[in-house]
Order: structure tokens, then sequence, then C-alpha cells
């Protein structure tokens, strides 16, 4: 059952409450099963100043000590009739149990345009896929990250610093904007598959402009400042092995920084890498590296 509340309160969440009584602003569910899986309804405003509630999965270690958030971002379907029955991912998906077995609290929220939180989809590049217009989409992306971590660092089972935000294809996209506008409370960034425009007309390995991408790498590059990690399987149909070290490239070149990391084939289309079954014993000792060199450890 959702739950809708016209109060606004300063701290939007305590650690539990009674299915008897009222929730919490923000709160849609009482927490169930043993990663006390809870749906929040995450407040963030557009660029107009609308508001919007971005449906949201937090998932929990055991444990009361305040721990480290990861956000984790979702991908966008080639088939825009798909985004409304999204929904966020399950505690029990392999990428996400991999961050709750070493004790982060785990974040899905639905974007603008997904799943239950609805609304117009703010994401598009616009016509011709212009880099201004990728950049642009990628930003609307970081838009809704950056309301994803200031509200769940507000939680009081969650540390109020040192996030770690972690996008997968059109989310690892939103993750590189998210790097190259103001992130106070992030100090690690992965993209995995990460990039837009990916399987045009519904065909793999069809990109919308793969330069005009690139070159919008570029254009978030310039003002990224914490150092990245990008990881882009052998066989991934939407952003091929040439793609990806364009991306990087111009991404680095602009003075961006990110550890790229190739691995080889994985399943019918490495696309799947991060969500996909045994897809993190091939990216999880990277993924560790990369934490542990960011200070970003549980």
């Amino acid at each position: 059952m959702r739950y809708r509340w016209l109060v606004t309160i300063a701290v939007p969440i305590v650690a539990a409450w009674s299915p008897l009584a009222p929730p919490p602003p923000g709160v849609a569910s009482a927490p169930s099963g043993p990663w006390r899986d809870q749906i929040h309804n995450v407040p963030m405003r557009d660029k107009d100043g609308a508001p919007h509630d971005l449906h949201t999965r937090i998932c929990r270690p055991p444990g009361e000590t305040p721990a480290r958030v990861v956000v984790i971002a979702h991908g966008s379907p080639a088939n825009a009739n798909a985004r409304p029955a999204m929904q966020p991912a399950q505690c029990d998906n392999e990428g996400v149990r991999w961050f709750l077995a070493r004790g982060y609290v785990t974040v899905m929220g639905m974007r603008r345009g997904y799943g239950e939180t609805g609304g117009n989809w703010a994401e598009t590049s616009g016509p011709g896929c212009p880099a201004e217009g990728y950049a642009r989409g990628g930003r609307e992306t970081a838009r809704d990250l950056d309301a994803l971590v200031s509200y769940a660092t507000s939680l009081p089972f969650a540390r109020p610093d040192g996030a770690v935000v972690v996008g997968q294809s059109a989310g690892g996209w939103g993750a590189d904007a998210y790097n190259s506008l103001p992130h106070p409370k992030v100090v690690a960034m992965v993209s995995m598959a990460g990039g837009r425009g990916g399987h045009v007309d519904n065909t793999p390995n069809k990109n919308c402009r793969p330069d005009e991408l690139a070159r919008a790498a570029g254009l978030l590059g310039g003002t990224a400042t914490t150092p990245m990690l990008w990881v882009y399987a052998a066989n991934d149909s939407y952003f091929d092995p040439a793609l990806a070290v364009a991306m990087h490239t111009a991404f680095t070149r602009a003075g961006g920084k990110a550890i790229l990391f190739q691995p080889g084939i994985f399943g019918s289309d490495g696309h799947g890498l991060f969500f996909g079954r045994g897809g993190s014993n091939v990216w999880g000792p990277e993924m560790a590296r990369y934490l542990t060199s960011r200070g970003a450890g549980p």
C-alpha cells in the first residue's frame, strides 16, 4: 500500500515504525525481510521547482550502526513503452547483495518518467543526439541522483557523508554527469556500461551518433572532480569496446579521471554484467579495489 502525506517535516524518517501507526513522511511501507526492505517516496524538485516523489527501495545491512550509503542508478530501456512498468531492483539482486554483504545501505530510486515515480521523462537528448543534448540529459539524471543521495544520507541508519554512486547504462551516464556537478556527500562514482543512445530502433550494436556521445563525455569530463571506475564488458551490445575507449579518452583528455576496466565476454550480452548472475565475480574485485582507493569501504 502506498501512502501520501501533506505534512512536511525537516527530518523525514525514523528508524522504524509500526504498521498500525501512520508512517513518517517519506516512508511508504514497513521494513520487511532479512534486509529490512522498505519503500520510500523521496522528494525532489525539477529545474522549474515542481515537486516529484521518487519511488525508492532501500535495503539495510544487519546491525544498527549508521552505514555508508550506495545509490544504485538504473538504466533506461530502448523501448520507451517499457518505462512505466519498471521497478526498483530487489534486495536479493546480485549487484545489490554485493553491497549489502559489505555493510552498505543500498538505495534504488526510480527517476522521473520511470515506474511508479511517473511524470514526464526528463532525460531526453533531443533530436539528432547532439553532444550537448546527451550532456543535458545526463545532468537531469544527476538531479534525481542528488536528491536520492541527500535523502538517504539524512536517514538515522545511514552515514551523513562518504556516499557511493553506482550507475548502470543510462544510470552510469548519470553518474558521469553527476561527477561534473557539485556532489559534496559523494566520494566514489562508478559507471557500469554507462552511456546513452544505444539500441537505436531496438537494434543491438546500433547507436545514435556515437561520435557525439564521445564528445559529450568530454563535456562532462571538463568539470568532473572525483576519480571514477568505468566498467564495460567485451560483448556489450549498447556500447562496444571501441566506443567505451572513445568515451573514456574524451572524458580523461578533458580533465576527468577514470579507471577503464574492460573484462571479457559475459553471458549473451555484457551490458547486463552488473545485475547479471555471477557478474560480481567479474567486477567485484575491481570494485573493491576502487572503493578502497577512495576511502569508501563500509
